[in-house]
């Protein structure tokens, strides 16, 4: 049985932050994977397939998160959501 959950630092690539346009297209590349993904900063945890979650993390401008995936195609989804976090998003 695995304990541990595969974690990667990433910034949040995006000048502006996440708001609600980038928000939904991380949402939708999240949805893409079949495992939890999520994003933590400081002691709060946000769910990246929940456009809600994302917002209420109110990231505005360019800031480090721990991205967090946990299931079947977990460092599949750590690599592509990541690489996806840290570039300008459309």
């Amino acid at each position: 049985m695995r304990t541990a959950l595969v974690k990667r630092t990433v910034r949040i690539g995006n000048p502006d932050g996440l708001h609600l346009r980038p928000a939904g297209a991380v949402c939708r590349e999240a949805e893409r994977f079949n495992c939890s993904c999520r994003m933590e900063i400081g002691q709060s945890t946000y769910n990246l397939k929940s456009v809600i979650s994302v917002l209420s993390a109110r990231i505005s401008r360019p800031k480090t998160v721990v991205l967090i995936c946990d299931g079947p195609e977990e460092e599949q989804a750590l690599k592509e959501l990541g690489d996806f976090l840290e570039g300008p998003i459309q």
